[in-house]
Parts: C-alpha cells; sequence; structure tokens
C-alpha cells in the first residue's frame, strides 16, 4: 500500500495513541460536561446557560464539584479511545488490504463510515459502564465518594446490567452516529484543506499536518454534536435515579422522550455540547497524531494509486 508496516506493533501504538488522545481530552473538559449534564437533567434549575451553569455549580457546591466524575471520565474514555482509533485503524487498513488501494480509495467514505461504526459499537461495550457511574455522580454528588463505591452501590441496588447497561442502547444511538459523523467529516475536511493548499499528507511537514488535524476536527466535531445530540440527552437522563419510571429499559427510554419532547431532546445543551465537542474533537486528532509520531509510527491514509 505504500505505507505502513501495518502490524500488530502499528496497531498498538495506534491504540495507545487513542487511549491518550480521548482519556487527555475528556478529562480536560470534565468541568464543561459536569455543566452541561446538569442542564440536560435540570434544564428548570440551569437555565442561565452555559458561563451561568458554571456559576451556579460553583456558588452552589464549590469549584470541585466541577471536577465531579473525572476519574470514570479519564478512565472509560481511555478504554474507548483505545477502541475506537485502534479499532478504525485496524479495520481500514484490513479492508484496503483486501480489496486493493484502489477500490478503497473510491469507496473510501463507505470504508470509513463502517470501520468507525464497527470501532466504536466494540469500545461501547466498555465505556457504558463508566459513563453510567459518571452521569449519577454528576447527578446526584452525594450519592457516593468515588468512582469505585459509586459503582458497587448501583450493582448492589440495581444489579449489573441494569446498574450499567441500561443506557447502552442510548449510549450505541449516541456515540456510533457521532463517531461515524467524526471520521467521515473529519477526512472530507482534511481533504479540502489539503487540496485548498495543494498538498498531500505525505508531502506536508508533520506539524502542517497535525495543524490539517485540528481544522478538520473542529469541523468535525461540531457535525458529530449535532448528529448525536438527541440520544445524548436520552443517555444523561435514563443515567438518572427514576429517570422514565420503572419498566425495561425501552419503556423508560419511551418515557423519557415523550416527557422531553422532540425539540428540547435536540436543542437542550447543544450550544454548551458543540463548544465541548468541537474542541475536544480537534484535540483527539491533534493528540492522536502527536503520540504516533512520537512511537515512530503514522496513521493510515486512503491513496490515489493514479497520482
Amino acid at each position: 500500500m505504500g505505507q505502513g508496516p501495518f502490524d500488530a506493533m502499528f496497531y498498538l501504538k495506534a491504540a495507545l495513541a487513542g487511549g491518550i488522545c480521548c482519556g487527555l481530552t475528556h478529562g480536560a473538559l470534565t468541568p464543561v460536561d459536569v455543566v452541561k449534564t446538569r442542564i440536560q437533567l435540570d434544564p428548570v434549575t440551569y437555565n442561565k446557560g452555559m458561563v451561568g451553569g458554571f456559576r451556579q455549580v460553583i456558588a452552589a457546591e464549590g469549584s470541585g464539584a466541577l471536577l465531579t466524575g473525572l476519574g470514570p471520565t479519564c478512565q472509560g474514555y481511555f478504554v474507548q479511545g483505545w477502541f475506537k482509533f485502534g479499532g478504525v485503524e485496524v479495520f481500514k487498513t484490513k479492508i484496503t488490504k483486501a480489496i486493493g488501494e484502489e477500490a478503497a480509495w473510491n469507496n473510501r467514505n463507505a470504508i470509513t463510515l463502517a470501520s468507525s461504526a464497527c470501532a466504536e459499537f466494540i469500545a461501547d461495550i466498555f465505556l457504558c459502564p463508566y459513563e453510567a457511574t459518571r452521569i449519577r455522580l454528576v447527578s446526584n454528588p452525594t450519592y457516593a465518594d468515588g468512582m469505585m463505591s459509586c459503582a458497587m452501590k448501583m450493582k448492589g441496588e440495581m444489579g449489573l446490567v441494569p446498574a450499567f447497561y441500561s443506557g447502552f442502547v442510548p449510549i450505541l444511538g449516541k456515540q456510533v452516529p457521532y463517531t461515524m459523523a467524526k471520521f467521515a467529516v473529519q477526512q472530507k475536511a482534511a481533504e479540502a484543506i489539503y487540496g485548498a493548499v495543494g498538498s498531500s499528507p505525505k508531502e506536508m511537514s508533520n506539524a502542517g499536518n497535525i495543524t490539517v488535524s485540528l481544522g478538520s476536527g473542529v469541523i468535525a466535531g461540531v457535525a458529530a454534536a449535532i448528529i448525536s445530540h438527541p440520544a445524548d440527552t436520552l443517555l444523561s437522563k435514563i443515567n438518572k435515579a427514576g429517570a422514565g419510571g420503572d419498566g425495561p429499559m425501552f419503556t423508560r427510554l419511551k418515557n423519557i422522550a415523550v416527557e422531553t419532547g422532540f425539540v428540547k431532546l435536540c436543542t437542550t445543551g447543544l450550544g454548551a455540547r458543540c463548544v465541548m465537542i468541537g474542541t475536544l474533537t480537534a484535540g483527539q486528532f491533534g493528540v492522536f497524531d502527536i503520540v504516533l509520531q512520537i512511537t515512530g509510527a503514522k496513521k493510515f491514509h486512503f491513496h490515489d494509486p493514479k497520482h
């Protein structure tokens, strides 16, 4: 393929870079996520926008409350990033090797969409328990002293699956479209940027490639945030104790959707989430490239064999 080698060591480096970039960026934006989640869970109280939400949380609980859920956020998204970014590289390179460079180039958007969907599905199996624990801590800071005690208490009260996987369907509904949009839009945006400056990933310097990743990452992040926001709101609400009443997961999700309304599902906390995800996605692609460079690896790029 003129790139690589794409062997076990490369995939390990890609997974490590993915874990670092996701754990680092999600952890750094924990305060934003705390405020966003509060706005989604209690829009009546937190009705003063993003900046006002920060002030309300600090006034009521102190600045330390903005770091609620930092532990499960960093750990959960490190694991998720490991499987997501590493998985995307695995699927894209394996598919390209199987069908050839020309066919892969002609079908690169479909391959990226399929690769990101498969990788995200696997990653969410591991992320879901961490996300359930984080949301419970954010929605009820007095529930437990930390991540492990919160997880054990939730398991004891609800059982393993209800405690940690009640939000699995909404997390798939949130993360799979989000990740598909993130990787596909970033790829198209990066191609447009390279085309505009008359260069390519192979010809551009390391610093230049990182700059392209940051710029295309912002565009991808905003698009992905808008697409996945309704499911993100459902996920935040279903992990709040008592939300949606009793009964099976799908019954609770339906109740929450009806109670909230379609417009509010799509718009409540959207501004904060666009800021958060736009920043976060740009940071992820930038950090991913930097870590790969440090380890001596280069990520896979689709290449037109005719040029």
